[in-house]
């Protein structure tokens, strides 16, 4: 249950700022705002706290009762609200930016509780709150055995409790979303029942045998939920798109995007006629489809795949550093390759990027790659045998880890704070052409065709994101895009049909990204002329945090004409 003092607390302290602190609306008053925010958040939200690498809350779950999850919607509304109305005639550039971005981090969660209601119409939500528990105690060594194993007994003791508030909450649930959540319990047991289990090697017999006890009872209450869910799935509706209006707010209020669905739908279409065509101008255009078989060495097991990876990271440093690039600070740390627990396979079958926290003091990051089998039809798994670095640059260096990284250590708490999708994708498929364009890969090779897929199929994810959310398409349809239009076997375009239907607007970041930072690109060396270089670009660029590219333009154009169109 909620903490009441804490949340009186906190609206008073809120009060007391916007009145007496600093007298008028000002940048202090936005900044103080925020930090309280950040500071609630962390208090809000134990598993997400665990996962960004602040590890105050290991102990606990998020409470899920209907009055803990009505006041976490009214906290962030009214705060919405006062950002909303506060004046900011005469505040510098900087301060103004600012008070955009908060807007836009706050209206994300306040859209979820008023449209999407995930606590009522996805089960997802309580499934992955189990499995998140658990790999957030995991998956870096930061503290002992012991303590994290104290930590993660009590978020198992916590977790009937939390499931029957799920239960309670889930008044109007989706089937497919059900679907999914009944795949990811059946699943999670690996997880609970082997990699938990390392850290219970410091425990005594007796400390052991109560672990062992309180994790039973939680895999027990995950499969009855997971039953409970099978009983009911025939009865609810099959998808809920959220409607045009809902969508084209999303792009301009949280994204600060200046399309609409639309414009991104037309978008999809070029860039899928580019990529095709492109795929087909190749020499032997079976190289954008990864064969294993045309691999010189096909590892023998799992530890070889990883391992050999990993390695191939040390190429692509090699060639930013050879040719200049980009600036890789110090402080970036090592870059691993791991295999995917089970759990997270419905919706993330590619596996998904662990970048160190926004409060890590660990430098390091991950990439979850599904479980290896020299045979696997999946996309993911062959590309790796074959060539694994378009997808290593994408998710290591210099994507993914390299930029968040970077951001994670901007003193501007605000933007600090602000993850935009489209601006992380984005910037994760620009670097793989990038690094094509530069010669980084042979022309007509597997890279230079895999580079052409992973475009092609990230271009479909598009349509299908736009498509499935504004009521045009089903599930259905949207597998079958996947897979005729975007060039993905079964398996794989159905979990990214999966994690499109589950996670609203993230296909939609890819190449929507890429192509602003393509035009941002364009327009920055019109503005340099000679001065302009490529690692200018990307230093000026990456320095800013994983900002909207409508608000990078603002910062590195002196250009708000996109954030005026979003608005």
């Amino acid at each position: 249950m909620i903490r009441m003092d804490r949340f009186i607390g906190a609206v008073a302290l809120l009060a007391g700022i916007c009145s007496a602190a600093f007298g008028q609306d000002s940048p202090a008053t936005l900044r103080q705002m925020a930090h309280d925010y950040y500071e609630w958040q962390t208090r809000e939200f134990p598993v997400d706290t665990s996962d960004s690498g602040l590890h105050t809350q290991d102990d606990k779950l998020t409470d899920f009762s209907k009055a803990a999850v009505a006041n976490r919607q009214r906290h962030i509304h009214e705060l919405l609200e006062r950002i909303r109305a506060m004046h900011t005639e005469g505040w510098p550039k900087d301060d103004r930016i600012d008070r955009v971005l908060f807007l836009a981090q706050l209206e994300w969660p306040d859209f979820d509780s008023r449209v999407l209601k995930s606590a009522q119409a996805n089960p997802l939500t309580y499934v992955n709150e189990c499995s998140n528990a658990i790999f957030s105690l995991l998956k870096k060594d930061y503290d002992t055995h012991g303590h994290r194993a104290m930590a993660a007994e009590q978020r198992l003791r916590a977790m009937p409790a939390m499931l029957a508030q799920g239960k309670a909450n889930l008044t109007a649930p989706v089937r497919l979303y059900a679907e999914l959540a009944i795949e990811s319990a059946r699943d999670i047991d690996p997880l609970f029942t082997q990699s938990l289990m390392t850290l219970t090697d410091e425990l005594s017999p007796a400390e052991r045998e109560q672990f062992v006890k309180a994790r039973d009872e939680a895999l027990k209450s995950i499969h009855a939920f997971a039953d409970d869910l099978e009983a009911r799935v025939g009865s609810m509706p099959a998808f809920r798109p959220m409607g045009l209006e809902n969508y084209n707010y999303l792009l301009h209020h949280v994204y600060l995007l200046p399309l609409d669905a639309a414009q991104l739908a037309m978008l999809s279409e070029a860039e899928l006629a580019r990529y095709r065509g492109l795929e087909a101008l190749l020499p032997n255009p079976a190289m954008a489809d990864p064969d294993p078989a045309r691999s010189q060495n096909i590892p023998r097991n799992e530890n070889e795949f990883l391992a050999a990876y990993e390695n191939r990271l040390k190429d692509i440093l090699g060639f930013l550093r050879s040719q200049n690039l980009i600036t890789i600070p110090e402080y970036v740390g090592a870059f691993h390759i791991r295999q995917l627990p089970e759990a997270f396979k419905p919706t993330s079958p590619g596996g998904f990027m662990n970048p160190p926290g926004v409060y890590d003091r660990d430098s390091s990051g991950f990439y979850f790659i599904p479980t290896y089998s020299p045979d696997s039809k999946n996309f993911y798994i062959r590309a790796g045998i074959e060539e694994p670095r378009p997808i290593l640059g994408h998710e290591g260096i210099p994507g993914h880890f390299l930029q968040l990284s970077i951001a994670n250590h901007l003193a501007d708490e605000i933007r600090r704070h602000h993850s935009d999708n489209v601006f992380v994708e984005g910037w994760a498929l620009y670097t793989e052409e990038m690094l094509l364009r530069r010669g980084f890969y042979a022309p007509g090779s597997a890279a230079e065709g895999q580079i052409l897929r992973l475009s092609r199929y990230r271009a479909a994810r598009v349509g299908v994101d736009v498509n499935l959310h504004t009521g045009r398409w089903t599930f259905d349809q949207g597998v079958k895009y996947f897979m005729e239009a975007g060039g993905l076997d079964k398996e794989a375009a159905t979990g990214e049909a999966a994690g499109a239907a589950s996670d609203p607007t993230q296909k939609m970041t890819y190449i929507t990204g890429k192509f602003q930072i393509l035009q941002l690109l364009g327009r920055y060396r019109d503005k340099l002329g000679a001065e302009f270089t490529l690692k200018r670009f990307h230093d000026d660029l990456l320095a800013n945090g994983s900002l909207p590219l409508s608000i990078q333009a603002w910062i590195l154009l002196d250009d708000p004409a996109d954030l005026d169109k979003a608005r």
